[in-house]
């Protein structure tokens, strides 16, 4: 086990550092968005655009690394992405940010490939459970501490901008000068959106369901603190609270879901996750106090594990030939959520509020416990079930995004003609 965590140690720094400065930089657009005089609307449309980017980035990046291999895709995408965080304090409009957090999701979908398939190569079948927790507290942790990054410096200025920048360029010297060996690609067939529906509605319903909760509380988070009259360490600290908390019942809610039907778990974390939002709204009513992160940590602990227990429900379900495929779908359905999500709540803030941020992650929340019974009503329980594993806050796992983009490079290589030579 230690040898293998030793084997990708330098990978695990490099996500961290990527997390970390990823995280802040995404609450600093949030925040700096609001001092430029972007409506909630806007600032919305600006952080959806991200996700529309990863998506991109999931279908288009293996194509960079079949160019280029793994060190030097790396080396191309946390460059690009260095810049685009510099070009935001350059070209200052709501059309520029939107192309530019395009750009930026494209190159944190690679990255986050790349570094994610070298540490799936080096584990093996007995460690592999141990060493993905291990980089699930990493992304969690460089994703929680980035947030204290803005105080650092005022976001109204240019010094944060040029501290994500800094970061993401640091994150290139660990993976540069890795010995890890580069994995060999799969190309698996791609399960139409139709039949993973048919396998497992839940599990495709709760995996949207995660896409518009997780986006909206990671993009417009800090809308919300600002438009309570938090104060940028008060927002810093509330958001890293929600991230932190995602770490802590990971496994905890996992092994319970292991245990018992996983519809009755993901439909009583959902409803603790409108409950833990119903908190949060009463606590900003009576004023501030220190109540608002313990409610948001609690939040956070919840809305992240219906996402892994969505997916680990939809893999109960599936044949064993078809994992892959099915982990590559869910990619679609999360994006499909993470695209829309933004746009749906900030379009409800800027018309009633910035409490209709956790208004409208409660009505997600019930229609996914209410649909989770509904179907339990259809199919009773009792199938074989995979092993719960923890996913990440952005929906993104190496599993997911590799097999989605080499999948996508197979099928184009058999529709292309080989030449006669």
């Amino acid at each position: 086990m230690w040898e293998t965590v030793r084997s990708v140690a330098s990978l695990l720094l490099s996500y961290g550092l990527l997390l970390m400065a990823n995280g802040m930089f995404g609450t600093l657009l949030g925040l700096r968005s609001k001092m430029e005089g972007f409506s909630t609307e806007t600032t919305g449309l600006i952080m959806a655009f991200y996700f529309f980017g990863m998506l991109l980035g999931a279908l288009n990046a293996a194509k960079v690394v079949a160019r280029a291999a793994h060190i030097r895709s790396f080396a191309a995408f946390a460059s690009v992405m260095s810049v685009a965080v510099l070009a935001h304090i350059l070209l200052v409009h709501p059309i520029a940010w939107m192309l530019l957090r395009v750009i930026c999701g494209f190159c944190m979908a690679g990255m986050i490939m790349i570094v994610e398939s070298w540490m799936n190569e080096r584990s093996t079948n007995a460690n592999r459970g141990r060493v993905l927790s291990l980089y699930m507290m990493t992304s969690y942790l460089g994703s929680g501490t980035g947030q204290f990054l803005l105080t650092i410096a005022d976001p109204a200025s240019f010094e944060l901008f040029s501290v994500a920048s800094i970061i993401f360029s640091i994150a290139l010297v660990p993976i540069l000068m890795t010995r890890a060996t580069a994995p060999q690609p799969a190309q698996p067939e791609r399960m139409s959106f139709k039949a993973l529906y048919k396998t497992s509605p839940v599990g495709v319903i709760g995996t949207i369901s995660a896409g518009l909760t997780n986006s909206s509380i990671n993009s417009l988070g800090p809308v919300f603190g600002a438009g309570i009259s938090l104060s940028i360490g008060q927002i810093s600290t509330f958001m890293a609270s929600i991230l932190l908390g995602g770490m802590l019942l990971q496994f905890p809610i996992g092994r319970l879901s292991d245990r018992f039907d996983r519809r009755t778990i993901l439909l009583i974390t959902a409803l603790l996750t409108a409950s833990a939002c119903g908190s949060i709204i009463w606590i900003t009513a009576q004023g501030f106090s220190l109540w608002i992160f313990v409610a948001a940590m609690i939040f956070g602990g919840f809305c992240y594990t219906i996402y892994p227990m969505a997916s680990a429900q939809a893999n109960d379900l599936a044949a064993k030939d078809k994992l892959v495929q099915v982990s590559a779908g869910l990619l679609f359905a999360y994006g499909l959520g993470a695209s829309v999500g933004p746009v749906i709540a900030s379009q409800l803030m800027g018309r009633f509020g910035p409490e209709m941020l956790f208004y409208f992650i409660i009505g997600n929340t019930c229609f996914l416990a209410l649909f989770a019974l509904a179907r339990m009503a259809v199919r009773p329980a009792g199938v074989q079930k995979a092993r719960f594993l923890p996913l990440g806050a952005l929906g993104s796992s190496s599993k997911q995004i590799y097999s989605t983009v080499q999948s996508t490079i197979s099928r184009r290589k058999r529709k292309t003609p080989q030449k006669e030579h």
